[in-house]
């Protein structure tokens, strides 16, 4: 048996390819929408891709399962529980729908479904054997249900997607879910969905892998032995749920577009700039920091690209970007993995010089003496980090949430906004100039730049 771990750090998201080496073939476990690294890694070892699965319909991700039966000609195995509201739209012929202790083969390797509603009212985890060695799995693919050093948050539904009075049922099944784990062997490997990063859960650890025995005796999931504590305790302090899951939960649902039939990004011309900005799409500038047109959101590519790009779409209209056309194939599929779709065209960098100018920015010296005089400090960090510590005075607004809290901001008074190294206190300084703001400047280098001056920060 082969089993090979696939992790895409900007979603903090977890694939897996298991490969039956004496017949050849290969399943593939909750693919990303960029299907290339499987098909590359089944080349390499000389499989065939013959079927693929996901654990659930996922929230934060657009799933590659659609894409992967399409090139293949791959098996879907999708699960068939949670009742009516949660089964999948585009089941086909080339189908099978998984119940609780369904088994199926792939060569000598044995896959067995096993329900898990708790994170979602469909989640499956696969119990993993190789028939060739042993009757025992060696270990457990558990999705969103199982992480290391935490288990899946049960309120995606009702937070981002909307759907009222299911976060306390998801909870008491992840209870359920958890005493049934705590019966299994201490030996079984858990592979779980997601690392450090995710806002799948609250306490992600960062190493891939665990052994259950090892989660029984440091998780503090496991630790709970009344349920309405676990519940009370798996409620609490989850992180806010970005705004593209939503659309994510109906995506997947769905089935998502094969990226072979989505438009490609076209290179602009700069006479349509106001034209683009006057039909209410979104204009990202990703150009270097500072250099900025107005009418744009600043998001410098990194591998939180997407994450901050999903905050802020309305996927009712389309997107532009402001990049090099080197640049634009990698932050498409990047958008893409978010179901950001609609990416109609780009800006080369010299087609928009004539209308770029500055955002402000300030370094920590001077932002003292501005909050000296007065400045309101705008940190836009979470709230966890906040409460960790902060600039005295300081008035905490996550950069995500600030659309819908700009009445809270002074329209005249200084502004120094600020957040842990600068990168998201740029996309909020863009926002406020494209809401005609003035007086702010952020912070260079941000709280770090701050501490590093030797300028005071307080705790809660």
């Amino acid at each position: 048996m082969l089993l090979k771990y696939f992790y895409d750090r900007a979603l903090a998201q977890a694939s897996y390819l298991i490969g039956c080496q004496e017949t050849g073939e290969a399943l593939i476990i909750d693919p990303a929408r960029d299907i290339s690294p499987y098909l590359q890694a089944a080349q390499a070892e000389n499989l065939r891709i013959t079927q693929v699965t996901e654990t659930h319909i996922h929230a934060d991700f657009v799933s590659g399962i659609r894409e992967i039966a399409a090139h293949t000609g791959a098996r879907m195995y999708l699960s068939g529980e949670g009742g009516a509201e949660w089964q999948y739209q585009f089941v086909d012929a080339h189908t099978t729908l998984l119940q609780d202790e369904d088994t199926w083969m792939l060569g000598n390797i044995r896959i067995q479904a096993i329900h898990t509603p708790g994170h979602t009212p469909e989640h499956l985890i696969f119990a993993i054997t190789d028939t060739k060695t042993t009757e025992q799995p060696f270990g457990l693919i558990t999705g969103d249900c199982l992480f290391v050093g935490d288990v899946g948050r049960p309120d995606l539904l009702e937070v981002a997607a909307g759907y009222a009075n299911t976060a306390e049922i998801g909870a008491r099944g992840q209870f359920r879910n958890l005493q049934m784990l705590k019966a299994l062997p201490d030996y079984l490997q858990i592979l779980p969905g997601h690392g450090a990063g995710s806002a799948c859960g609250k306490a992600l650890g960062a190493v891939p892998s665990s052994t259950l025995g090892y989660e029984k005796l440091v998780n503090p999931a496991f630790q709970f032995e009344d349920e309405d504590a676990f519940v009370n305790w798996l409620l609490s302090d989850q992180p806010p749920a970005p705004r593209y899951f939503a659309q994510m939960k109906h995506v997947n649902k769905q089935g998502a577009p094969l990226v072979n039939t989505l438009p490609q990004p076209e290179p602009m011309e700069r006479f349509l700039l106001n034209d683009v900005v006057r039909s209410n799409a979104l204009v990202i500038d990703t150009r270097r920091r500072n250099v900025h047109v107005a009418c744009a959101l600043h998001i410098q590519p990194s591998d939180q690209f997407s994450t901050y790009a999903g905050w802020f779409v309305d996927y009712a209209h389309p997107v532009y970007l402001i990049a090099t056309p080197e640049q634009v194939a990698g932050l498409a599929s990047q958008l893409r993995a978010v179901g950001i779709d609609n990416l109609a065209g780009y800006f080369a960098p010299d087609e928009v010089d004539i209308y770029s100018g500055t955002l402000p920015v300030i370094d920590a010296r001077a932002a003292a003496e501005r909050i000296r005089k007065g400045a309101l400090v705008l940190d836009v960090r979470s709230v966890s980090e906040y409460q960790e510590k902060h600039i005295s005075g300081a008035l905490n607004i996550p950069y995500h949430d600030l659309p819908k809290r700009l009445g809270e901001l002074p329209t005249h008074q200084s502004i120094v906004i600020h957040c842990a190294t600068g990168i998201r206190s740029q996309i909020a300084a863009s926002l406020l100039e494209r809401h005609n703001f003035t007086g702010f400047a952020h912070l260079d280098g941000g709280l770090d730049a701050w501490i590093a001056a030797g300028q005071p920060v307080e705790k809660g």
